[in-house]
C-alpha cells in the first residue's frame, strides 16, 4: 500500500458512521513514521473536581486541545478529549510547536485556573520500540464532524510514562497559549433517562481482543435500547450560560488581565443575545440559533474508542445494571479492568473555530468527575505497571 503524506493521513482515513465499527480493526491504520503524540493531564483533577471545579477542570483538559492545535494551524490531526486530559498525535516536524503550546498551557492553567499540568511529547517511534502501537479510526460523529478513535496501547504507554515524569516539555513561561475557539457556555445537562454514566474500559492484554470486543459490543447494544443511544445532549442541544464560571474561565482563555472585563462583557452580551435569537428563530447572515443548537447535539463526542471504550451516557437503572453486569464479568474473567461513575448531569466544553461553520466541536463529561473518577476507580483496582526508563 502507498504511504499516505502526513498532512492528508487523517482526512484520507476510512470513515465510518455506526459507532459499532469501533471494535472493527479494519477501520484503523498506524499512525506514519516519524509521528509525535502530544498529551497533558491535570495533577490532583479529582480533588478540584471535589470542590466543585469540573468546569476549569474540563476547559484546562480541552484547551490543551484548542493551543497544540491552533499551534500548528490546522484542526486535521486526529485527537481525544480525556475530561482532565487529552492527546494530539501529530508529525515530528510539529513536534516544537506542540511542547511549546503545551508549556504554554501548563503555565496559564497554573496561573488562570491554579491546576497543576503534566505535559509530555512521545515519539511514536518509542511506542513502538516499547511493544506497543498508535492505531487511529476516524468515526463520523454527524455528517458534519469526525473525531479520532485511537488502538493498539500506544497512548495508553505514553500516558503511563508521562506520569512516571518521562518525556516532559521545559518550562516556557513568555508564550500564551491560543486558545482560540475554546468555550464552556452551556449549562450542565440533567439526566433524563436516569443517570448519567462515564465508563472507562481497558482490555487487560493484546490476547484477550476478541472477547474484548465482543464485550464492548454487548455493552454499546445495551446502551443503544435506550432513548437516543443514551445520548446526554437533549435534542435541541443544552441551555447557555450567561454568567458565572464558565464565562469567567472562557474570558480568561480570551483576553489578557488588562483586558478580561471587556472580554467578560462581551461573551456575556454575546450569549444574551443568542438566547434572544433562539427565542425569537431568527436568522444573522448564514447563523441560526437553533440549527446551531442542533448541531451541537449532533457534533458531540460522548462516546469514543481510546485504547479502551469511553462512554458518557444517559442511562435509567435497568440498563445500567446490564452494563455493570456485563463489565464485572468479563473483568472476573481477565478480559478487562473498569471504572465507572454515576452522576445526575453531564457537562459540555467546545472547540468552535468559527460559529459560522458547521463542524464545530463539542466534548462531553459528566459533571461530577466524569471520566477522572471513573479512571481513578479503575487504577484503585489495578495499580499501572511502573515505567522502566525510555
Amino acid at each position: 500500500m502507498r504511504a499516505i503524506p502526513d498532512d492528508q493521513f487523517y482526512q484520507r482515513l476510512p470513515v465510518f458512521t455506526r459507532f459499532e465499527g469501533v471494535v472493527d480493526t479494519t477501520n484503523y491504520m498506524p499512525l506514519p513514521e516519524g509521528w509525535v503524540l502530544a498529551l497533558a493531564d491535570i495533577v490532583g483533577s479529582t480533588g478540584a473536581i471535589a470542590n466543585g471545579r469540573y468546569k476549569a477542570v474540563n476547559m484546562a483538559g480541552a484547551g490543551v486541545i484548542s493551543a497544540v492545535l491552533n499551534a500548528v494551524g490546522s484542526q486535521d490531526y486526529p485527537f481525544s478529549f480525556g475530561g482532565d486530559g487529552a492527546v494530539v498525535a501529530l508529525p515530528a516536524r510539529h513536534a516544537q510547536e506542540a511542547r511549546v503550546a503545551l508549556a504554554a498551557m501548563r503555565h496559564w492553567a497554573a496561573g488562570e485556573l491554579s491546576l497543576s499540568l503534566r505535559v509530555a511529547v512521545v515519539p511514536v517511534a518509542d511506542v513502538r520500540a516499547a511493544g506497543f502501537e498508535v492505531r487511529v479510526a476516524r468515526f463520523a460523529a454527524s455528517p458534519l464532524v469526525t473525531y479520532a478513535m485511537f488502538a493498539g496501547g500506544g497512548t495508553s504507554w505514553a500516558e503511563r510514562q508521562m506520569k512516571a515524569g518521562l518525556y516532559g516539555v521545559p518550562e516556557n513561561a513568555e508564550e500564551a497559549p491560543d486558545l482560540t475557539g475554546l468555550s464552556c457556555r452551556w449549562s450542565p445537562m440533567p439526566a433524563r433517562n436516569g443517570e448519567v454514566v462515564s465508563i472507562i474500559v481497558r482490555p487487560t492484554s493484546p490476547a484477550v481482543m476478541p472477547e474484548f470486543d465482543a464485550m464492548v459490543s454487548a455493552i454499546v447494544a445495551v446502551v443503544s435500547e435506550q432513548e437516543r443511544g443514551g445520548h446526554p445532549v437533549p435534542v435541541d442541544g443544552p441551555d447557555l450560560l450567561s454568567a458565572g464560571e464558565g464565562i469567567d474561565i472562557e474570558a480568561r482563555a480570551a483576553a489578557p488581565p488588562e483586558r478580561r472585563l471587556a472580554a467578560r462583557l462581551r461573551i456575556a452580551l454575546i450569549v444574551r443575545l443568542v438566547i434572544l435569537l433562539h427565542r425569537l428563530n431568527l436568522t444573522i447572515g448564514n447563523f441560526n440559533t437553533r440549527r446551531y443548537a442542533r448541531d451541537v447535539t449532533a457534533n458531540s463526542d460522548f462516546r469514543k474508542f481510546d485504547d479502551g471504550l469511553k462512554m458518557t451516557v444517559d442511562v435509567d437503572e435497568p440498563h445500567r445494571l446490564r452494563i455493570e453486569a456485563l463489565l464485572e464479568e468479563a473483568e472476573a474473567q481477565g478480559v478487562c479492568q473498569y471504572g465507572l461513575h454515576r452522576q445526575e448531569s453531564a457537562l459540555m466544553t467546545c472547540f468552535v473555530v468559527s460559529p459560522a461553520m458547521r463542524n464545530h466541536m463539542h466534548f462531553v463529561e459528566g459533571a461530577d468527575g466524569g471520566y477522572a473518577v471513573a479512571a481513578r476507580r479503575l487504577t484503585e483496582k489495578h495499580p499501572p505497571p511502573v515505567p522502566s526508563p525510555a
